[in-house]
């Protein structure tokens, strides 16, 4: 099958072209938001096939997965169909509500033609989806491989735009944990992340490393660290785990199905969380073990094959 979507988010992304079909994303002269292209930072299978808005008017297309609102009219300007009526589409929805929680409103919730894919049973629970058909297929993830030292004796976070996110992330939260376990931040746009906390020196360093030094530069530190308090799951937080990290992490949306006792701790008290981190970084050994234990739970639930089994009978039910 020919499959039409954005390059939105690149990690989910990563996985979902990993399957049997040809993927083809929009691509426009100034790369921006509407017209990426192949990724730069990940590894993409010759499959993804980049496309102009010309080029796509003409293409044979099964299927649009559109993952943001104004896609259903950039589909229909650059196809000249309409998702939903012309073509076969599912809406994937990558993010938890935010605004009137629990009443929030799906932007296609009036609407039956296009399903709703959500990627954990959290959000679909509290997104509000109308009349929409909302399903879910869970997260999968292209395995690391179990690359876990600990060597440093340091907390690993990633987040992007931590300053700006603030609260939804737990940025707030992350001066009193870095008094437990010095940390360090992977991401986007972290740079001034320890000023804008006051925290100087060790306690707070940041990095913005490319896609194929990430997981090398987690698996050095001794504990993964997961201060977010609403997003929708983390890739990053699997991922971790596929790497053999043991995971510290509050209690919030998903984690609690993705965490399973033995792979971590958690905890919607902050100080518990400082007291287990501070554990880890004094016990490689029951670091190292729940490590393990965290890594078996995310092939199980989260492996690659699974999600791509998942989306298989998705597709065919929906393109047919």
């Amino acid at each position: 099958m020919n499959i039409l979507l954005w390059h939105v988010h690149g990690s989910w992304t990563t996985a979902f072209v990993q399957g049997p079909h040809r993927y083809l994303v929009p691509v426009l002269p100034d790369r921006g938001p509407d017209g990426l292209g192949r990724a730069r930072t990940f590894d993409w299978p010759p499959s993804v096939v980049e496309l102009s808005p010309d080029e796509l008017r003409g293409a044979d297309i099964d299927l649009v997965v559109l993952q943001r609102p104004h896609e259903q009219d950039l589909a229909e300007r650059w196809l000249g169909r309409r998702p939903g009526r012309d073509v076969p589409a599912v809406y994937l929805e990558h993010n938890s509500p935010h605004g009137g929680i629990p009443d929030t409103r799906h932007p296609m919730a009036d609407q039956d033609r296009v399903p709703i894919v959500h990627v954990t049973h959290f959000n679909r629970l509290f997104w509000d989806n109308g009349r929409a058909p909302a399903t879910v297929v869970e997260h999968g993830v292209v395995d690391p491989g179990h690359l876990y030292t600990g060597e440093l004796e340091r907390a690993a976070v990633v987040v992007n735009e931590p300053v700006r996110r603030g609260r939804t992330v737990g940025c707030d939260l992350l001066p009193a944990l870095s008094a437990a376990a010095p940390l360090d931040v992977f991401g986007m746009r972290t740079e001034g992340l320890a000023d804008h906390l006051g925290l100087a020196g060790e306690r707070c360093r940041t990095f913005e490393l490319p896609q194929a030094r990430l997981h090398a530069e987690l698996a050095r530190r001794r504990v993964y660290l997961h201060p977010v308090r609403w997003t929708s799951l983390g890739l990053s937080l699997l991922e971790a785990m596929h790497l053999g990290m043991p995971v510290v992490a509050l209690a919030t949306t998903e984690v609690v199905r993705a965490v399973p006792p033995g792979a971590g701790v958690l905890s919607n008290r902050p100080e518990a969380l400082a007291e287990a981190a501070r554990r880890y970084l004094h016990d490689p050994a029951a670091a190292e073990t729940d490590g393990r234990q965290a890594r078996r739970a995310a092939l199980e639930r989260y492996g690659l094959k699974r999600f791509l089994d998942d989306w298989q009978h998705l597709i065919e039910e929906v393109a047919r």
